[in-house]
């Protein structure tokens, strides 16, 4: 299985980004799926989780601004980022599950994309 992500770039704060993340090949193995970010000498974080059946958690930093969500005929999964903060400012990655549930621990996440930079300027 692949995760590719895109939908990244630089962006003004107050305004709004939409990731995409792509998943191919045995794609019929996923199920729990979220996003993560990293930002400079920082841990990676979670953002936001969503089981197969559309359950969401949101950290709390990201909650009111942030919504996942996915089309699973396509296993595809989004985040559209409203109201960008400079402290949103990261490598944002995709991750994929074979586990069910909605999952808020990187060690059950058993594929992981690249990544996507994500830039929001004061």
């Amino acid at each position: 299985v692949q995760v590719v992500e895109s939908g990244g770039g630089l962006v003004q704060a107050g305004r709004s980004l939409r990731l995409s993340c792509a998943a191919s090949g045995g794609i019929f193995s996923i199920n729990a799926m979220a996003w993560y970010r990293q930002a400079p000498g920082k841990e990676r974080e979670l953002v936001a989780a969503i089981s197969f059946g559309g359950r969401t958690y949101y950290a709390d930093s990201v909650k009111g601004r942030f919504t996942i969500s996915r089309d699973n005929a396509k296993m595809t999964l989004y985040l559209q980022m409203n109201s960008l903060k400079p402290e949103d400012t990261a490598m944002y990655s995709c991750a994929a599950s074979r586990l069910s549930g909605l999952l808020t621990t990187p060690s059950r996440y058993d594929y992981w994309g690249q990544g996507t930079q994500v830039t929001v300027s004061s």
